[in-house]
């Protein structure tokens, strides 16, 4: 297992973080039930395993299963008997956690109401790493940030991140933060995969420029990408993409690239998951890879895609198949960047 710094910080985390969106799920539970329904019995086997393949990170969210998935992933590490320093905890806040108008967002009476109770579930007196989980367009920027620099300061919160904020938002807010003094985030968690490129286009370029941290979520594109569909009706019944249709693909493009996945995955005797979560940590802007999982025999086949190192030729053609297509202003800047490439300086 490789381990990468958390954005710009001293801390590092394994490139394979465990999600927990399949922590919890019960009858009540509404979409989560569809996503996973897993008890503290199977938690505690997956949690286990991960920590015995060197995972350390790991990324939880108030909203999961309405704080079972925190309680469930809390509970694991005591029944593991996990020390707390051992392990990067990640949780996020912004969903609806009740009927109130104040049950939701990024304000800053949402946040210091819910850091606690996160804490709470999860049985520790801090959160590693603590993330907005949503674009709040009520909520003014700053009023989030100081909240978040509050928690730091108490030391309830070590760092903070964002998850699904556009580019434009995050480098206001970092340039805020600057001018405040406040902490600022290290991290972005956004989707990303080989059939949904589209971070590469904003996003990208602002972590490299700004040094923030890449976590993805969804790399398998909801498990579209697992290697179990492709085109036509023939699609497994019992599975989360059956039933729950998200993130949203072009599907045409992703059974391109499955196909060429699937070519490259039999030459290396691996699943075309493997290849997808390859072609990630491969990719130089991503920190760490969120992988979730319904069984450790499902977690372990992602957790080998740590050790399948990809040519430069297979990169190539995985890079080729799932191009974005292009888009402006992007084909602007690369036309009138054609006579601006770096030259070398010539003394006189």
């Amino acid at each position: 297992m490789k381990y990468n710094q958390l954005g710009r910080t001293g801390l590092f985390v394994s490139e394979i973080c465990l999600g927990t969106m399949t922590f919890g799920g019960s009858e009540n539970a509404g979409m989560w039930k569809a996503i996973g329904a897993l008890q503290q019995g199977e938690v505690d086997g997956i949690v286990g395993r991960a920590i015995e393949a060197g995972v350390n990170f790991f990324d939880t969210a108030d909203v999961y299963s309405f704080g079972e998935s925190e309680k469930l992933l809390g509970q694991a590490f005591k029944n593991l008997g996990t020390a707390r320093k051992d392990v990067v905890i990640a949780t996020k806040v912004f969903g609806e956690m009740g009927p109130g108008p104040n049950d939701r967002g990024a304000s800053r009476g949402h946040i210091m109401d819910s850091v606690q109770t996160s804490l709470e579930r999860l049985q520790t007196d801090h959160i590693d790493l603590y993330q907005i989980h949503g674009n709040d367009t009520v909520t003014p920027v700053e009023e989030t940030l100081r909240a978040l620099d509050d928690l730091t300061r108490q030391g309830l919160v070590r760092y903070i991140g964002v998850s699904n904020w556009a580019a434009w938002k995050i480098a206001k807010a970092l340039g805020l933060s600057e001018a405040k003094g406040y902490v600022r985030f290290e991290t972005l968690q956004a989707y990303y995969s080989i059939a949904g490129r589209d971070l590469e286009r904003e996003l990208a370029p602002m972590l490299t420029s700004e040094n923030l941290g890449l976590m993805v979520w969804s790399p398998l594109a909801g498990g579209l990408l697992s290697g179990k569909f492709g085109p036509g009706s023939n699609n497994p019944q019992d599975a989360r993409r059956t039933n729950f249709d998200f993130p949203p693909v072009d599907k045409d493009r992703a059974w391109k690239c499955i196909a060429v996945m699937r070519e490259i995955g039999d030459a290396h005797g691996v699943s075309v998951a493997r290849v997808a979560l390859a072609w990630l940590l491969h990719k130089p802007h991503v920190m760490s890879v969120i992988v979730g999982a319904k069984t450790v025999e499902q977690l372990d086949d992602n957790l080998a895609a740590v050790t399948l190192s990809l040519s430069d030729e297979e990169m190539a053609r995985l890079d080729e198949v799932s191009v974005l297509p292009a888009e402006y202003p992007g084909w602007m800047t690369e036309r009138q960047a054609r006579n601006r490439i770096p030259q070398p300086f010539l003394a006189q």
